[in-house]
């Protein structure tokens, strides 16, 4: 993976984990429910996000440089597809 897009990664990494903290507060601090799962769902398509596009990257990569074997190529291309419908 390019180093950019490490730092892109985990960037919106560190958003995810600083919502998480504010939701964490937000619980102690006994905010309503419903603001509660608000919160949480936008940390949940955050790193739904962050899962999408490693698996882009990974592809884009197995694409461009493909495997001398066919057999360890066909593999990895139906790993990472394994890996956005698994979701």
């Amino acid at each position: 993976m390019a180093t950019t897009c490490d730092k892109s990664i985990l960037n919106r990494l560190k958003r995810a984990e600083g919502q998480l903290r504010g939701i964490q507060k937000m619980i102690e601090e006994g905010t309503e429910c419903g603001d509660v799962i608000t919160q949480l769902s936008a940390v949940r398509s955050s790193v739904d996000r962050v899962m999408g596009l490693i698996v882009a990257e990974n592809l884009k990569n197995c694409l461009e440089n493909p495997a001398a074997d066919t057999e360890v190529q066909h593999q990895k291309i139906e790993q990472a597809v394994n890996m956005i419908v698994k979701k």
